[in-house]
């Protein structure tokens, strides 16, 4: 409860820190693996990032490709919302929409600005999930940030393809601000499936698909477009 105001209509506790805003974070330059199906734990970019390493996390036995909690910056309570890549690549399902679009409307309510954490490689994919629901479900995601007033950051790690990148707080959807790894991929789809539909037949299918990470699957086209502002490493 520390990390929460007494009711909808005061600021959240500020707790005074001795963890520098301005720190430098080196193991930030080899923490997301260059292998774009190696997985890695999005809750030790958090820790990286937030006051003192201090997560608190909601509901982490439930939809665990979702991770969400509270935690503070400068003293100041934030809300994390970030895919978690070790469980099912971290693709969105109706439980982790659901998990997700619940905690985005209580910060929300609570005005606790929001941290989104991206690496999305897509929605999960199945007749149960259709069946389930993923369209309305995933749409619950959707509208959650979209409607939210508070102030939202976007910081997208490695993948961030075709419609999932656009429900986890795009630009498309009034996102404050979106950072973007260097390393980072936002397309349509990945590279070796884009390309195997695109040049069908091509005996370097190798150079193609080098051809295509260049020119698509990269953040600056999309700087370039204004949809996303800036290397996260050169802050």
């Amino acid at each position: 409860m520390e990390f929460l105001p007494s009711n909808n209509k005061e600021k959240s506790p500020i707790r005074s820190c001795s963890d520098p805003a301005d720190r430098e974070i080196p193991a930030l330059d080899n923490i997301v693996p260059n292998s774009p199906i190696s997985p890695y734990d999005i809750k030790h970019i958090v820790e990286f990032l937030v006051d003192e390493g201090d997560f608190f996390e909601i509901m982490p036995d439930y939809a665990k490709n979702m991770v969400v909690g509270f935690a503070r910056m400068n003293g100041e309570t934030v809300g994390i919302v970030g895919n978690q890549p070790l469980v099912a690549a971290g693709c969105l399902d109706i439980n982790a929409s659901v998990k997700g679009a619940r905690f985005v409307r209580f910060c929300d309510s609570f005005n606790i600005p929001l941290i989104i954490l991206e690496d999305v490689p897509g929605f999960l994919p199945g007749t149960q999930q259709e069946h389930g629901g993923i369209i309305k479900h995933g749409a619950k995601l959707l509208y959650a940030l979209a409607e939210a007033t508070v102030p939202k950051i976007t910081v997208i790690t490695r993948k961030a393809y075709g419609g999932a990148y656009v429900v986890m707080n795009s630009k498309h959807i009034r996102a404050d601000v979106n950072y973007a790894w260097p390393s980072s991929e936002i397309a349509v789809m990945g590279s070796k499936g884009a390309v195997a539909i695109i040049c069908r037949g091509d005996p370097d299918i190798a150079k193609r698909e080098e051809e295509y990470v260049e020119t698509f699957a990269n953040p600056f086209p999309t700087a370039r477009k204004g949809r996303s502002l800036r290397n996260f490493r050169s802050l």
